[in-house]
């Protein structure tokens, strides 16, 4: 078997790790003038003027973008446009949505074209964007060493940006970043980054140059995050879930995801709802049926995680997401909704390839049945 791995950015880990970022903005030739582009309850903590003050003291302005909230959309791109003139870099310090808008701007402020001449791949991406520095304070999305960026186009449907030109030129993982995220949201974070290593590892597009990061993610991932949760100081296991997430996103950057986000893009393209938690339940809706495949993969990924055969992986992650305290229901948002409403997001286009991925056929009465059962959930957290 053959495969290739995607280039994967310099990291920098460790306790405090953003203490270096002035140091590393003039490591770039060059950059005199930076976009920091931060999630806005960060901001306002205090942390955008702290790191607008140490670049100062380095000699490099900075411009504060942070009118933006739930998953990216065109308006918050083309504000941040608009954030970004004279930028020579652009710095994301957050969770997935921070990142995925810091590493478009990064592409398109350089050429001054809309993000959507870019969407799903339609034009060539720049080859000589703006510098990119990612700062994660989440551990869910791997977006910080991902080639794939998403957001609602104008009619609110989830779109792609997708190419190398996206991706960061240097990684800050520090753990201290995330002590403050609430137990539900470093559950489903946790368990975001979790699928992202377990579709990865295990799908149509899987090899074992991904494998290596996907298997070793699963590891720290099951080990670290209910302490996480449930001991939200102890940096250790911060540390972990923070590094299992980066690796997981290096190997979907490589193989991509399945079902599981399937699903979770789906009802995102009904209403409002976390990501990580849309995808813990498209995981738990999916995998006893997944696990009957029964492949040397699945098989390899569950031993990842601890565990005997792959027909062992349904009670243990049920069991670990109700340690974690993952309450399996729906935000009162998809009330209106149906199960074919969901079917039919599932069949939708852009969740095909997530589809085609999965390593047992997706039938049309697989989506029925999965959707069946999701939106047979609670609906009102």
């Amino acid at each position: 078997m053959s495969f290739s791995i995607s280039a994967i950015p310099d990291i920098s880990f460790g306790d405090g790790a953003l203490a270096g970022l002035a140091t590393a903005v003039k490591s770039f030739d060059g950059v005199a003038a930076t976009l920091l582009v931060i999630d806005a309850f960060l901001a306002q903590s205090g942390l955008a003027e702290r790191i607008k003050a140490d670049l100062a003291e380095a000699g490099v302005s900075t411009q504060i973008f942070s009118d933006f909230s739930g998953e990216p959309k065109l308006a918050h791109l083309r504000a941040a446009m608009e954030a970004a003139k004279g930028a020579d870099m652009v710095i994301g310090v957050g969770g997935g949505s921070a990142l995925d808008i810091a590493k478009i701007v990064a592409c398109c402020a350089a050429s001054g074209a809309d993000p959507m001449f870019y969407a799903l791949a339609v034009n060539p991406l720049p080859k000589t964007p703006l510098k990119k520095i990612m700062v994660p304070t989440t551990a869910g999305t791997g977006s910080e060493t991902s080639a794939t960026n998403i957001f609602a186009g104008p009619e609110g449907k989830k779109l792609w940006i997708w190419g190398p030109e996206t991706k960061a030129d240097l990684v800050i993982l520090d753990p201290t970043l995330t002590t403050t995220l609430p137990a539900s949201l470093t559950a489903w974070c946790g368990l975001d980054a979790f699928i992202h290593a377990f579709e990865a590892a295990t799908n149509r597009n899987t090899h074992r140059g991904a494998q290596f990061y996907a298997h070793q993610a699963l590891r720290l991932i099951t080990g670290s995050l209910e302490t996480a949760v449930k001991e939200p100081g102890n940096l250790e296991a911060r540390g972990d879930v923070l590094l299992g997430s980066c690796f997981a996103g290096i190997a979907i950057d490589n193989c991509g995801t399945a079902i599981a986000h399937n699903i979770s893009h789906a009802l995102a393209g009904l209403a409002p709802v976390h990501h990580g938690l849309a995808t813990a339940l498209g995981f738990q809706a999916t995998l006893p049926w997944l696990a009957e495949a029964n492949t040397d993969e699945l098989n390899a990924a569950a031993k990842a995680c601890g565990l005997e055969s792959a027909a062992a992986l349904p009670a243990f992650v049920f069991d670990w997401m109700d340690r974690c305290g993952i309450v399996r229901a729906l935000p009162s948002a998809f009330k209106p909704f149906d199960a074919p409403d969901l079917a039919r997001e599932m069949r939708a286009p852009e969740n095909q390839p997530m589809r085609r991925s999965t390593v047992r056929d997706v039938t049309d009465a697989e989506i029925d049945r999965f959707a069946e059962t999701i939106m047979a959930l609670p609906k009102g957290i």
